[in-house]
């Protein structure tokens, strides 16, 4: 249980917290959005496009439950939650952390959450109605939680450096 798993909404900061963090620690960093698109050589919106959620999350299950890593920060995409396989194999291996940001922070973050990939299952059609959806999921899987609102990148890797130093 030596990783450090985030999660959280798009726009929370996982993969540019992830990188610094990564490197403050000496561990590796693995995207696992990154490797979703390497896997099926297409982004993330064209992938959502073509397969459509459920096949997406598919793919992301699959990619998550079969993750092996050793003393990495792993960036997980937003929709991991939705996989019940790749979360209970993430949290065997390594601590998850949920960066929780607020409704309307993610809103002012995210922009145009369509052209980021972003999974909408069932009737979900707005950011907000995403949040409610996916925020007690977050609480669900999560060991740990560093608040990021109003807080900088730098704020945030620090945050994250004391859970790590925990981990240890």
């Amino acid at each position: 249980m030596n990783n450090l798993v985030l999660i959280g909404m798009p726009s929370s900061g996982k993969s540019t917290a992830g990188v610094l963090l990564a490197k403050k620690i000496g561990y590796s960093f693995v995207d696992c959005d990154l490797l979703i698109q390497g896997r099926e050589n297409a982004l993330l919106s064209e992938i959502i496009e073509q397969k459509g959620a459920e096949g997406f999350l598919a793919i992301e299950e699959e990619v998550n439950a079969s993750l092996q890593a050793d003393r990495c920060v792993i960036a997980t995409g937003g929709s991991v939650i939705y996989c019940p396989r790749a979360m209970e194999h993430l949290k065997k291996i390594g601590k998850v952390v949920y960066l929780r940001l607020s409704e309307g922070e993610v809103e002012r973050r995210v922009g145009d959450f369509h052209k980021r990939g972003v999974v909408m299952r069932g009737d979900v059609r707005s950011l907000k109605e995403l949040y409610r959806e996916r925020a007690p999921l977050y609480q669900l899987y999560a060991d740990e939680c560093v608040d990021c609102d109003g807080q900088t990148i730098d704020d945030t890797v620090h945050e994250l450096m004391k859970i790590a130093k925990k981990a240890e």
